[in-house]
């Protein structure tokens, strides 16, 4: 068996276990996000945060709205 044969050989082997593996991660493993989908309910923490959040973002797109357009040069190639 020459070198690249046996390369391949292992080649082979190495993807058919990761895929094994791969496979027994996948038929025990849950959905990530069903498993966290309500993880924060009720949190005052979370309340918080999504509360600044919105703040901020009022407050930014108020500021986009009061800022004058910037003219844009007409460029052409």
């Amino acid at each position: 068996m020459s070198n690249i044969e046996k390369r391949l050989q292992a080649l082979e082997s190495e993807v058919a276990a990761l895929k094994n593996q791969l496979q027994a991660q996948g038929e025990k493993g849950k959905n990530w996000l069903a498993e966290r989908w309500g993880s924060f309910a009720g949190d005052p923490a979370y309340v918080e945060a999504m509360r600044l959040g919105a703040e901020w973002r009022k407050k930014e797109n108020a500021k986009s709205l009061r800022r004058p357009k910037k003219k844009r040069k007409n460029v052409r190639s």
